[in-house]
């Protein structure tokens, strides 16, 4: 993984339920953006945390069934082996709707400098 300025979201407090992994961070071609690729790690006590995001998050998941809220859209099941993109600034949340552990690999293409993940009301 590239070194970077700011702290990486694997480096925050995690609540309970909620593991992130960076994978990679890199510049892009496009000035002023870059990728941000992580394994986020959803259990079943994971709390629904409404947030956003500096661009769009494109999400594969892995394992398991995740229950998506994106504003403007109705709440959407996806299971392994299904993906969904969230329009950047789009506030949204994520729930664990299965029987045990789930997990996605989240692909973010950010600004640079900008918190990956801010809370939103």
């Amino acid at each position: 993984m590239s070194s970077t300025q700011e702290p990486d979201a694997s480096q925050m407090a995690q609540p309970p339920g909620l593991k992130r992994t960076d994978l990679q961070r890199n510049d892009l071609s496009v000035p002023g953006r870059e990728v941000i690729q992580s394994r986020v790690e959803i259990g079943p006590e994971a709390p629904f945390v409404k947030h956003t995001h500096p661009g769009e998050e494109i999400i594969y998941i892995l394992e398991g069934s995740l229950e998506y809220e994106i504003e403007g859209q109705p709440p959407r099941t996806c299971n392994a082996g299904d993906a969904l993109t969230v329009p950047a600034g789009a506030v949204h949340a994520v729930r664990n709707v299965g029987d045990g552990n789930a997990a996605e690999l989240a692909t973010y293409v950010v600004e640079k400098g900008k918190p990956l993940i801010s809370p939103a009301e």
